[in-house]
């Protein structure tokens, strides 16, 4: 088929209802309606001669020619996408992206974009505040992630240890591990489980008591509003320190007792190709001094 015959509008709407197998929530995505994207796809069948969706009570399944095509699509789609916004991040020369989870972003990094913003007035700092990695390949982009690595295709450099304690509310007087049965342990939902972070089994061993002392559990789907619960005196956390730096150090989170337990690492990632350009060089070494200065992680020594 000629590039110039091809159905774009039709492949747009195919595309989003075979990734999200709904023609509801592709509706929400693309901004019309389920049967405006029904309508698509049933031309898009008509002009290949092919099904490419099951329609079933309350559900569609993708057809093994939908396996095929959306692959390909998918692809395309976000090379198209990357492309654009490499142009755009081109026309403002002092542009970067700083991709980072959005707990992350709330806790550390949004408290401390005035300093950046008075120090690096003629940087325009776009945040990418989500638990997919930014595509680093192109344009100027710099990601912050935490673990241990590798970060196969991206430079990746050390920029502090992590550790974690219990924390929790002043407001509740804790002195004693003994007194955790009386108070709720909040957990939430890590963004990737298989990091290997301390749990509070892991924090009951070294303090050298049973589990069963903690009271009852408080669950989170999200970090911050588990952050923010502990705040509000609803349980005690076991929180990575760096991200609460600042919560510590005005008072409203504190350490009662038990043991520091080693975490992560925060790494500083750039794609291997990617051209390296004085702005993103300038906002790599305030984030080094940022963490640098914090004396709740461990800075990565710059020998």
């Amino acid at each position: 088929m000629q590039r110039r015959l091809l159905p774009l509008s039709q492949l747009r709407a195919f595309e989003a209802a075979s990734r999200h197998c709904s023609f509801k929530r592709a509706a929400e995505e693309l901004g019309v309606t389920p049967a405006a994207i029904s309508h698509q796809v049933r031309e898009l069948e008509t002009s290949l001669g092919v099904a490419l969706f099951e329609r079933r009570t309350r559900k569609v399944v993708p057809t093994s020619a939908a396996a095929l095509l959306q692959p390909v699509l998918t692809q395309g789609f976000d090379a198209f996408a990357d492309a654009l916004q490499a142009l755009r991040e081109r026309a403002v020369p002092a542009s970067v992206t700083l991709s980072c989870t959005p707990a992350f972003a709330s806790q550390w990094l949004l408290p401390r974009l005035a300093d950046f913003h008075a120090t690096h007035p003629d940087i325009d700092l776009r945040i990418h505040a989500s638990e997919a990695l930014l595509d680093l390949s192109r344009g100027t982009a710099l990601a912050i992630r935490y673990g241990v690595g590798p970060y196969p295709d991206h430079e990746a450099e050390e920029l502090a240890t992590d550790r974690f304690a219990l924390v929790a509310s002043p407001r509740l007087g804790l002195v004693s591990v003994e007194e955790l049965e009386g108070v709720r342990h909040i957990e939430f939902d890590w963004y990737c489980p298989s990091l290997g972070l301390p749990t509070w089994e892991t924090w009951c061993q070294a303090a050298g008591c049973s589990p069963a002392v903690l009271g009852p559990r408080l669950a989170f789907s999200d970090e911050s509003h588990a952050i923010q619960a502990t705040i509000a005196g609803q349980g005690v956390a076991l929180l990575g320190l760096t991200q609460i730096r600042d919560e510590l150090e005005r008072g409203v989170l504190h350490v009662p007792f038990g043991p520091i337990l080693p975490g992560l690492r925060y790494h500083l990632l750039r794609g291997r190709t990617a051209e390296e350009r004085p702005e993103m060089t300038r906002v790599a070494a305030w984030l080094r001094e940022a963490f640098a200065t914090s004396p709740l992680a461990s800075p990565v020594s710059s020998s």
